[in-house]
């Protein structure tokens, strides 16, 4: 069985997160959704928020496990026994930096790949911030975030 590790602060998860979970989905057998901590940023979600609505967008998906964990991306892969590490890119700013994580990756754990998947369309310019800036001012989200969750997103934003 191939699992994957799709990584992400998901703050919140949005529609560009999400499909290319979903693409992934298509390919491989099992896909971690992994809601990390990022210590370089202070995010305006809880872990727990963002876990609960990772979990309420993939609730039927058999595929997709939305887990929570803590330290090195390579160690939480090699714990998974996960064959490869999927990103999601907009540009090739993302790119660029993806490319870096994926050397200091390899450097820890050799072997361990890093899959970079674009986006397309509508999806390269949704952004996390770009989801809270809108919902801050009471903005339209529907064309950000799953159906499923827009309204706790836009509550939770409008503060």
């Amino acid at each position: 069985m191939k699992s994957v590790l799709c990584p992400g602060t998901f703050d919140p998860i949005t529609l560009g997160h999400e499909d290319i979970i979903r693409r992934t989905a298509k390919i491989f057998d099992k896909v971690y959704v992994a809601v990390l901590e990022n210590i370089d940023k202070k995010t305006v979600f809880t872990a727990e928020e963002r876990i609960a609505l990772a979990k309420k967008i993939f609730e039927d998906e058999p595929k997709i496990e939305v887990i929570t964990s803590k330290g090195l991306l390579v160690d939480i892969a090699k714990n998974l026994g996960v064959c490869a590490i999927v990103k999601g890119v907009r540009d090739a700013t993302d790119f660029s930096y993806e490319q870096k994580l994926f050397l200091i990756n390899d450097s820890l754990m050799p072997g361990l790949e890093t899959l970079i998947s674009p986006s397309f369309g509508d999806q390269t310019f949704i952004s996390s911030t770009a989801v809270r800036d809108i919902g801050k001012y009471g903005g339209d989200l529907s064309k950000y975030v799953n159906a499923k969750i827009i309204d706790t997103v836009s509550a939770k934003l409008k503060g």
